[in-house]
């Protein structure tokens, strides 16, 4: 009896937000897209699925990130790639939703059908766009859903035959099937139709970070792609099986949406280096800076001065989990990480994760950690870092990848001709 064949695990690298923007910047030989143009030429040649752009909206608040526009800089990415996609982190609290469209509509012709959005609500940045204060997790999510409504009827606007080819070699537009979308709602009014034309993966394909119970809706109801921390497997899992179930609920396809996580990786060639490594790291750990950052994965809103660092922090001194008005879904992994009886230095040190998911070891080792949770269907895409540094670039191309193609997990080529197509999601609903 035949079995159907499974989804290869999908392979994404981040670009941008690295300190060599800082030193181009100032070199008048240099574009600061420069590095992340041989990132990404090493990243299709090794045939990763997509390259990643994340985004922050405030100065100094994680390194550089955030120093480059990403739907920019990705456009100048596109132009030296022919297969990778393209993921630009944008925020829906600070961005029209007519313009979001135009701006990924455009992206998503420049590529050739190889754009994707990761939406966002921001937790940082509220200060760069007025002087009011941040809004509330729900009011943020509440206009997040409106915004994703009003982009995606905007895609939607240009119905299958709007725009043809004629008998003579040109083209031809039948406005009548060019429609309005005459939307009037809480947060926007926009008419309509999006003024760019049909798209070639018809939306750019959805991603969406944000895992608090109002992340989790947002991406339910919209995500083809989620982007989680999910430090351990049990977290995965429930996760995935909570996420899915409402997902299933809104009518979603199944196996929607697909699960994507950061995999931090601390390579060696044996356990030996392994565990020298691991020492290392923990030694050279700032304890001071680190109190500040964990701090911030507490929503920073508490003082952590003063408390010894090898006994757990007492439970009055955690936040309440529903008053926190900044990255909420990061808050409640690290009070359940604070709630097993991990001590302050133990937490500053999984803090330099920020919540996500890290391992240590060999190549064959990480591997079978990936597995582990490709086999549990809690993992369909993995961002592996390492590619801008010599050393950790050898582990990934020529150690974790081959051996994880070598198990039938990760493909070996692109499927299709679209970001869409080499995902292999389901179909779009109908219109």
């Amino acid at each position: 009896m035949s079995t159907a064949r499974r989804r290869p695990l999908k392979t994404v690298t981040g670009v941008g937000g690295a300190v060599s923007t800082y030193a181009a910047a100032i070199d008048p030989q240099q574009s600061t897209v420069a590095s992340s143009i041989e990132i990404a030429k090493i990243a299709e040649a090794n045939k990763f699925d997509a390259l990643f752009a994340a985004d922050l909206l405030s100065f100094g608040a994680q390194g550089a990130i955030g120093a480059q526009e990403p739907l920019i800089f990705l456009s100048a990415l596109s132009a030296v790639t022919s297969h990778v996609g393209l993921i630009a982190t944008v925020t829906t609290t600070f961005h029209h939703p007519y313009n979001l469209a135009r701006l990924f509509g455009t992206l998503d012709h420049v590529s050739n059908g190889r754009a994707a959005w990761n939406a966002v609500t921001s937790s940082l940045g509220e200060e760069n766009y007025s002087d009011r204060d941040l809004p509330s997790p729900e009011e943020r999510y509440a206009r997040a859903t409106e915004s994703l409504e009003v982009i995606n009827a905007l895609f939607d606007s240009w119905e299958p035959g709007a725009l043809t080819s004629d008998s003579a070699g040109g083209t031809r537009l039948d406005a009548d099937r060019v429609r309005s979308i005459n939307h009037a709602g809480t947060y926007f009014t926009v008419k309509g139709p999006l003024n760019i034309p049909p798209l070639p993966q018809r939306r750019p394909v959805q991603f969406q970070a944000g895992q608090s119970a109002a992340g989790v809706e947002l991406g339910a109801r919209f995500a083809e792609v989620v982007f989680t921390s999910l430090p351990t497997l049990e977290d995965a899992v429930t996760y995935t099986k909570s996420i899915r179930a409402r997902a299933t609920e809104l009518g979603r396809a199944d196996g929607l949406p697909l699960i994507m996580s950061s995999f931090h990786a601390t390579y060696g060639a044996s356990e030996e280096e392994v565990r020298r490594l691991v020492r290392e790291q923990e030694e050279a750990t700032d304890l001071e800076a680190g109190r500040i950052r964990l701090e911030d994965m507490f929503g920073g809103d508490i003082d952590l001065s003063g408390l010894p660092l090898d006994k757990p922090i007492p439970a009055d001194v955690l936040p309440d989990v529903g008053s926190v008005n900044r990255r909420r879904g990061r808050v409640e992994i690290f009070s359940r990480l604070a709630a097993s009886g991990r001590t302050l230095r133990e937490l500053i040190i999984e803090s330099k994760d920020t919540g996500h998911w890290a391992v240590a070891g060999t190549p064959e080792q990480l591997a079978d950690a990936v597995q582990e949770r490709y086999d549990a269907g809690v993992l369909d895409v993995i961002s592996l870092g390492g590619l801008a540094e010599e050393r950790s670039r050898d582990f990934v191309v020529n150690g974790l990848l081959p051996e994880l193609r070598r198990r039938g997990i990760v493909g070996d080529d692109y499927v299709g001709g679209t970001f869409r197509d080499n995902l292999e999601l389901p179909p779009l609903p109908a219109r």
